[in-house]
């Protein structure tokens, strides 16, 4: 297996529900989505009509990556991203840290 597009990134994941969830990827996978907490995605998507909980897209947008940055510089700049997009919002994402602050 090669590793020609291996790079870590930081990513932007768009739920049906509005809300958005800003994750990083030390090795670059195209199938991972995060880890934002499954309680709070599923109480959101209970709100949704019955249509859109049976059929539904989730995006996945690659928003920084880098093939020579250090897990520090992966930190640094997931937590840029959640403070630029602001998803530790309760109501614009899912990122419970850092702690948002109105």
């Amino acid at each position: 297996m090669t590793h020609e597009f291996y790079a870590k990134q930081i990513y932007k994941i768009t739920y049906p529900t509005g809300k958005i969830y800003i994750g990083k990827d030390s090795y670059g996978s195209f199938r991972y989505l995060g880890s934002p907490n499954s309680k709070l995605v599923n109480q959101d998507f209970l709100k949704l009509p019955e249509s859109v909980r049976k059929d539904y897209t989730v995006r996945k947008e690659i928003l920084w990556e880098s093939k020579e940055a250090s897990e520090k510089e992966l930190s640094e700049k997931e937590v840029e991203f959640i403070y630029k997009f602001e998803s530790n919002n309760p109501q614009i994402g899912y990122n419970q840290w850092p702690k948002f602050k109105s």
